[in-house]
């Protein structure tokens, strides 16, 4: 029993270890933020609030972060339409090559980002659609589609069939069914599925790399700033988007929990 103990106390401090490695430079990133001197070393030489005005008064980094939120908002919106679409049907109709048409979907979650912009790359040339922010658009949307059509498919997964069956038995059409009964139930991962995509978008890198042309984003704009080393400038705007990325993402936990 005592043994038993010392094997518990261990497991919990090399957890806690591996969170500290983690999220330590994250912690790291946040304080040297707020620190009063360019040179991002310690001890810090005071609080300033300097470098966030900085980044209000930066035209380029702004238009970029203007950029991230119009393709996250575009894809997130296009992939909660397409998607929620997909899981309806693949939840309710059998037919021909079903299960590869769900694993295709589900596919670019499992690719590396890297493979999936070069393969966009050449399959947009094909069809002449130039670099820009509606190629983005197009890539995030389909890279995040099985996001959706798996949130939105575990959750039809657990909705009871017969409340839609007794919908329709009291004269309700399919579509009056779907607003009343089917929508209300999904609506939770609709909701969550969204804000994971649209977080997944904004922080994407490597499909926005090799589709993007004149216009870049923000997390663009910040790997090609970083070549010339990291300013307070950059460790300001990563705050920010920490603390939205962390915002979403435990809001999008919150609306994915199951509701009794």
């Amino acid at each position: 029993m005592k043994s038993l103990l010392w094997w518990q106390k261990g497991m919990i401090g090399f957890v806690f270890g591996v969170l500290m490695f983690l999220y330590l430079p994250i912690v790291m990133l946040v304080l040297f933020s707020f620190n009063d001197s360019s040179v991002t070393s310690f001890p810090l030489a005071g609080f300033t609030w300097r470098w966030y005005q900085a980044v209000l008064a930066n035209e380029q980094m702004l238009r970029a972060l203007g950029n991230s939120l119009i393709v996250a908002s575009a894809a997130t919106a296009i992939t909660l339409s397409l998607g929620t679409l997909a899981a309806l049907a693949l939840d309710r109709y059998d037919f021909p090559g079903k299960g590869l048409f769900q694993n295709a979907i589900l596919l670019p979650l499992s690719l590396p980002g890297l493979v999936t912009g070069i393969a966009m790359l050449n399959f947009y040339k094909q069809l002449g659609i130039p670099q820009s922010l509606t190629a983005v658009v197009i890539g995030h949307a389909t890279a995040l589609l099985g996001v959706v059509v798996s949130q939105v498919m575990a959750r039809l997964a657990k909705l009871d069939a017969r409340q839609a069956e007794a919908s329709a038995d009291l004269g309700a059409g399919p579509f009056e069914t779907f607003r009343r009964v089917t929508l209300p139930a999904i609506r939770p991962a609709i909701l969550g599925a969204g804000l994971l995509s649209f977080t997944l978008s904004f922080d994407e890198i490597p499909v926005t790399y090799f589709l993007t042309g004149r216009e870049i984003t923000l997390p663009i704009y910040i790997y090609s700033t970083l070549r010339r080393g990291i300013t307070p400038e950059i460790n300001a705007i990563g705050a920010l988007i920490v603390a939205a990325s962390i915002g979403l993402i435990i809001l999008s936990v919150g609306l994915l929990r199951d509701r009794k």
